[in-house]
């Protein structure tokens, strides 16, 4: 990669702690690092290998949060870890199958409609029985939860953690809390995974991966302790708008810009 002005390095440092931020309050960071990487004109492929190691910071330092603040039982979600790690490394590797001209087509697509579905997701329509989890009655729900979001995640990524809170609440009625507890500690699972599959095959700008991972993991602290205190309604439509204009500006390129 050609040698990037430190304006712009900032520039990534700043989206990044951003990002972390918004992953730590309600997750989908990566719906704004993705696109920050793709403009810089990586390839697709390398893109998402170098947002794995920024996003493993982050979803590391979240998870840790809320397992401090006893917000996840890691003893009750073994089915949804196991699947996760299985999802994931299947995703994964047919990313690396998947030819460069469709990845940079698709993706735009993919984190445009990740980014509308985060305007229909409300996260304060949550339940509140975090206690009533009942691991072998939801056995069947936790494995195709995890093999779906871990798959996701593994060949694309984008708002993945906004899929974890929503789904969690839908199929364990946990309220947003739990939910982001649950959701930060599987997205870092996937993210792990996904990190040691795309470094294996050689998909990752190491240097811009941990300068973004280091301002993720800062604004994934500020952002889980912001959550815990406040909630997530503050930060949805700066989220939004952020998200869908970098979203439509990739999909023109990618689509209709032929100059």
């Amino acid at each position: 990669m050609e040698y990037l002005e430190p304006v712009t390095l900032l520039m990534l440092a700043l989206v990044a702690f951003i990002a972390g931020f918004i992953d730590g309050v309600a997750g989908g960071g990566g719906l704004l690092t993705v696109p920050a990487l793709l403009s810089l004109g990586l390839p697709p492929h390398i893109a998402l290998g170098t947002n794995k190691v920024a996003a493993t910071f982050a979803t590391s330092t979240a998870a840790i949060t809320y397992y401090k603040k006893q917000m996840f039982k890691p003893r009750q979600w073994k089915h949804v870890f196991f699947s996760t790690l299985a999802g994931a490394i299947t995703g994964t590797l047919i990313v690396d199958l998947i030819s460069k001209a469709w990845l940079e087509k698709f993706l735009p697509l993919i984190i445009l409609l990740a980014a509308l579905y985060t305007i229909f997701y409300h996260p304060k329509h949550g339940k509140h029985h975090p206690d009533k989890v009942n691991v072998p009655c939801l056995k069947i729900k936790q494995i195709i939860q995890g093999l779906t979001l871990g798959f996701y995640d593994g060949i694309a990524g984008p708002g993945t953690g906004a899929f974890w809170v929503v789904s969690s609440m839908a199929l364990y009625r946990l309220n947003i809390l739990f939910s982001s507890g649950l959701a930060k500690a599987m997205n870092f699972t996937s993210n792990m995974t996904s990190l040691i599959t795309f470094a294996i095959l050689g998909h990752i700008n190491w240097v811009l991966g941990l300068v973004m991972g280091f301002c993720l993991m800062i604004g994934a602290y500020v952002g889980a302790h912001s959550a815990i205190r406040f909630g997530s309604p503050f930060i949805r439509p700066v989220f939004i708008i952020v998200v869908s204009i970098l979203a439509i500006r990739l999909a023109y390129h990618a689509w209709f810009d032929t100059l």
